[in-house]
């Protein structure tokens, strides 16, 4: 028989794995862990995948791809000790499901439209779930999924679009920045005479208030923050090599005094840039 390269990899990795998770001579730290403190892991996995991809670079693609097959793979690996599933019935899963969900692909049915792909695919799926049409085209039920599944600053732009779609939308930008401001003293109210809970409640909603801002000024807040926590970091590089000494032994004046000219020097850096 014919060796497969693929799939031989596939099974050193299992083997690997394996080995990490084994009681005789594993890793402690892998066994130490669970399927739910691997979560983080995969989330952060992914991310790097899709950063990877921004970049074009193909080794790393490569590469983050590997991190996060090995979180599936340990997934699974898990799993399979407590007798739950396996990597084989995660594969056959999947397989099976998509040769179910593409009728026009595997079988005899005929499409003239992505639509079309679509909607057959959603009608499978209720199926699947024991679900009629009616329920999966509730609009709750769509934006408790995106709830339940997408990160956070995600679906609540998809949430509050969605509502919007519907009629559920402020009457005008005024509306928008009134609760802003309501919700702001919210927060601060919860700040100061309420419970923790009560306080994250309160920063929950002024989040969701920001979300709605951005989307009526058809900006993505996703994006901004990505952007943010990048300039943050290069005026932080450029803040410790300008220091020389450890930044605890300067005065919050003094690394204020430093980063505000550090703000005006990358300024004007990429204003002579851009001309």
């Amino acid at each position: 028989m014919t060796s497969n390269p693929a799939l031989d990899a596939l099974q050193k990795l299992i083997e690997v794995v394996a080995q990490l998770r084994s009681p005789e001579g594993g890793c402690p730290w892998d066994l130490a862990q669970t399927q739910a403190s691997l979560t983080p892991y995969i989330i952060e996995e992914a991310y790097e995948v899709v950063d990877a991809i921004k970049t074009a670079d193909s080794s790393a693609i490569c590469e983050e791809l590997g991190d996060l097959l090995l979180q599936i793979v340990l997934q699974a690996q898990i799993a399979s000790e407590s007798n739950q599933f396996t990597l084989a019935e995660i594969a056959q899963g999947i397989g099976e499901k998509l040769i179910r969900r593409h009728p026009h692909v595997f079988g005899d049915l005929e499409v003239h439209s992505i639509e079309q792909v679509h909607q057959n695919w959603e009608q499978i799926k209720a199926r699947e779930k024991g679900q009629t049409p009616e329920q999966t085209q509730q609009l709750s039920y769509k934006l408790e999924k995106y709830a339940r599944t997408l990160p956070p600053l995600v679906a609540g732009m998809k949430i509050s679009r969605k509502a919007a779609d519907v009629g559920f939308e402020w009457d005008s930008i005024e509306g928008v920045w009134q609760k802003f401001h309501e919700e702001l003293g919210e927060f601060h109210h919860a700040l100061k005479h309420e419970t923790p809970a009560e306080q994250q409640a309160e920063l929950g909603d002024l989040l969701f208030v920001i979300i709605n801002l951005a989307r009526w000024y058809d900006l993505d807040p996703e994006a901004a923050l990505h952007e943010t926590n990048h300039r943050f970091v290069r005026r932080f590089s450029k803040l410790e090599q300008a220091c020389d000494r450890p930044l605890s032994d300067y005065s919050v004046e003094e690394l204020e005094t430093i980063w505000q000219q550090i703000k005006r020097e990358l300024a004007k850096r990429q204003e002579v840039e851009s001309e």
